[in-house]
């Protein structure tokens, strides 16, 4: 059972020569951009693997001197999968760390239990409780000092690290502010250990990485850029989408103080270790025409014409040789001939994507439309990884599908419990309560469990501390009940509504178990059930809490071992995507333009999600709601479009399509 198949979505789009150069002078020529060492690897887990095997060889080549190795760690999240490939190590290669002192870069300030919500807490989870490390040989601020003696404990703490040698390698992650440590935009690479004001990225940030939805620090100490830079060795780790732009600044622009990641470029021996999605806004990987011969297919073509436009300013249609060749697409007209012939084909591509018929229009020649028109209609099952994810990205083409007359299915597959604020559970215990006494006073069970619940949410939870069973599955009520509602707006029956509840999720916190087979068996049941025409699944892999990575995991597992079934051959399956960003256009297969009454019904749809509207815990770092973020997008998408010449709509929701390897 294959788990990791969406990290192939991007791979299939790009010639592994131009993230894996051949010899040293295509290196020299795909990387001309970058003012830094950068290695990508297809997955995280292959680039974990890479440095914590560099890791070891320098412990045993220390510990064959008799010397320390003194390793910097960080508490971040794009570590996760190095600390546990390190302990596999330890368990079954036998890698000591008697002989490794280890410094924790940062902590939140103050806290008053410092083993709560706190990054050395989360740094022992991860690692040091499951390695043989003398606890004198762990290094990390003290949280609780006081604020008379703060500096001085900056002060000290640099002493101490001093004292046993300094740090041979810095482990790093990058913020969405170009922050490495909590040394955040404006800090100079002369900075030492000190007391810093979190930002407020940076505290949404903590939100997300701890599971703290309220009291977050204030402030943190951290070693200052200076402190960093004086390790012998730096590594910058980091996977995903989401910090593919601020890498770009990082890795390409000239080093800043608006940009504190960017000053690893001063350094003699450091690099940056990234997969494939963190390094989509490269220049060798976004325009490969910038550095190199490409391997032209239509994909590519697209986006470079896309490029083009933007960067001239002018539609698809009204671009000349002259600005091809201005822009390095000279290529391109060696293969149109033309930039006429090239505007036309790109023109026309853009075009057959776009339809109001996401299921098929019947009856119609579907040779240049992005589905089939037959059969109709068609079964169709939407995948929504939490109980929200189906209108918010694709509520407008649900709408329609339902309208067009197909039979559609959502199926929810996780509970989303954690999403809910206290305070609706305390809201709807209020009402169940006002319920009792109006049609059953005397019942004394319902109360006494009323008390308990009432008891337990006002007074005591603790900070950091998991609701408990019944209280999860209370939250899951919540979203089930918001989720039908939706439904119902747009016209999908409560019968053909599934709830999976996969494994996976339910852990009541932040932090998720691994994808597992069960979790797959569950998908390929409904699945097997239903024999649909279409499927529709979530391509979020930008999501910051990692959930749409899993659940679209799943899904791929699950068609892996579907796809020789007689009933997938006339099986497509579409990715959207929405709720965390928006498909780039040169993807883009399914263009589903949307009205405004269109738009205004789904935000009405979104709108039933009341759990999910302000005081939602997890809504990451953007400031918008999520119905005015998918609104922003399906807009700007729209505008796009516009720009290169088509058709002006109010919104257009975007697909691409998913076929199993």
């Amino acid at each position: 059972m294959r788990k990791d198949l969406s990290s192939q979505i991007t791979l299939d789009r790009i010639p592994e020569r131009f993230y894996r150069p051949r010899d040293a002078f295509e290196q020299a020529a795909l990387t001309r951009f970058e003012k830094v060492p950068v290695e990508i690897y297809e997955n995280a887990n292959d680039g974990s693997k890479k440095v914590a095997a560099e890791i070891a060889a320098q412990i045993r080549k220390k510990n064959k001197k008799g010397e320390l190795f003194v390793l910097g760690l960080t508490g971040g999240r794009a570590a996760m999968e190095l600390y546990a490939e390190l302990v596999r190590i330890h368990k079954e290669e036998h890698l000591s760390f008697k002989q490794v002192a280890v410094v924790n870069l940062y902590e939140y300030y103050p806290l008053s239990h410092p083993m709560k919500a706190s990054f050395l807490a989360r740094i022992k989870e991860m690692l040091l409780d499951h390695i043989d490390i003398a606890s004198d040989n762990i290094l990390s601020p003290d949280a609780t000092v006081d604020r008379i003696n703060v500096m001085n404990h900056c002060k000290e703490f640099e002493e101490r690290i001093e004292k046993i040698g300094g740090i041979d390698l810095q482990l790093l992650g990058i913020g969405r502010g170009g922050n490495i440590g909590f040394n955040e935009p404006g800090s100079q690479p002369t900075s030492h250990t000190r007391l810093i004001m979190l930002n407020s990225d940076s505290r949404k940030e903590a939100s997300i990485h701890l599971g703290i939805t309220d009291q977050v620090p204030v402030s943190a100490i951290s070693l200052g850029i200076e402190n960093i830079l004086s390790a012998r060795q730096i590594i910058l780790l980091s996977w995903g989408e989401d910090k593919s732009e601020i890498l770009k600044t990082a890795i390409e622009s000239l080093a800043s103080a608006s940009c504190p990641a960017s000053f690893l470029q001063l350094h003699q021996n450091a690099s940056f270790v990234i997969d494939i999605h963190a390094a989509g806004e490269l220049t060798r990987i976004s325009q490969p025409w910038l550095v190199s011969s490409c391997e032209w297919d239509d994909k590519l073509i697209r986006r470079a014409i896309v490029w083009l436009c933007q960067k001239v300013d002018k539609p698809i249609l009204k671009l000349t040789d002259k600005d091809y060749n201005e822009h390095g697409l000279s290529e391109l007209l060696i293969i149109f001939g033309s930039a006429y012939n090239a505007n036309i084909k790109i023109f026309n591509d853009l075009q057959h994507t776009i339809t109001g018929w996401p299921g098929g229009k019947p009856n119609a020649d579907d040779t240049h439309r992005p589905e089939r028109a037959l059969p109709f209609p068609k079964k169709v099952v939407v995948f929504s990884p939490h109980p929200d994810d189906d209108v918010i990205s694709m509520g407008g083409t649900l709408k329609r599908l339902v309208d067009q007359h197909h039979e559609v299915h959502v199926a929810y597959q996780t509970s989303g419990n954690i999403a809910v604020n206290d305070e609706e559970i305390i809201r709807f215990l209020a009402f169940v309560k006002g319920f009792k006494d109006m049609f059953d006073p005397t019942n004394q069970p319902l109360q006494k469990q009323y008390e308990e619940l009432a008891s337990y949410l006002v007074t005591n939870i603790k900070e950091n501390e998991v609701d408990n069973s019944i209280v999860l599955s209370l939250k899951g009520l919540i979203r089930r009940g918001e989720a039908k509602a939706a439904c119902r707006y747009v016209g999908v029956s409560s019968k053909n509504v599934h709830f999976l509840n996969m494994p996976f999720y339910e852990t009541g916190s932040i932090k998720k178990k691994p994808i597992s087979e069960q979790d797959v068996v569950i998908v390929k049941q409904l699945l097997q059930e239903l024999h649909p025409h279409q499927i529709y699944v979530a391509g979020d892999l930008a999501d910051p809490h990692g959930t749409h990575k899993v659940c679209l995991d799943a899904i791929l597992a699950a068609l892996d071992d579907l796809k020789h079934e007689t009933w997938f051959e006339d099986c497509r399956v579409w990715m959207y995507r929405g709720a965390w960003m928006e498909w780039e256009i040169d993807h883009i297969e399914m263009a589903v333009p949307i009205s405004p009454e269109e738009l205004r019904y789904k935000r009405n749809a979104i709108l039933k999600h009341q759990s999910q509207m302000e005081s939602a815990p997890y809504l990451g770092n953007d400031d918008r709601l999520f119905w005015q973020r998918s609104e922003a997008r399906n807009k700007a998408t729209a505008e796009l479009y516009n720009k290169l010449g088509l058709a002006a709509y109010e919104a257009i929701e975007a697909f691409v399509r998913y076929i199993p390897m």
